[in-house]
């Protein structure tokens, strides 16, 4: 019973990281170039609606993300000092990302795509933070 729990925190870890990460990299590398030939009109009303549409998802990616790694960090003591400063390191970015993604889909936001790309970056480099973490865990 213990290690469904364990696979079902990492699935949930993971693919709620796909959905928040996924979203910024749809949102900042397809959708604002796509968008950049509409009239600004039409370009605010489809950022307004991409917005509402990701909200539901964002809340819960982050959710998620919240419970699978309180439940992480709980059920995996006794780790180094090494270890302990990445993880710090990579929970700064994490909530960076949280605070940019709440931000980006707040109504009439003029700074979205730009808050975007720095949710995207803090993301990709807290994948990458992971990653070396799983590999000296």
């Amino acid at each position: 019973m213990a290690e469904a729990l364990n696979v079902f925190m990492r699935w949930l870890h993971i693919s709620s990281v796909a959905t928040l990460i996924g979203g910024m990299i749809f949102g900042r590398l397809v959708m604002t170039p796509a968008a950049a030939g509409l009239s600004a009109e039409t370009r605010a009303a489809l950022g307004e609606r991409a917005a509402a549409a990701f909200r539901p998802l964002m809340a819960a990616a982050v959710t998620g993300l919240l419970i699978s790694g309180i439940y992480n960090i709980l059920s995996n003591p006794g780790h180094t000092v090494k270890y302990h400063m990445f993880l710090g390191i990579k929970l700064l970015l994490v909530m960076h990302v949280f605070a940019a993604t709440w931000l980006i889909v707040q109504p009439n936001n003029q700074r979205r795509a730009r808050q975007m790309l720095g949710a995207l970056i803090s993301g990709l480099c807290i994948i990458l933070i992971s990653a070396y973490l799983r590999r000296i865990y």
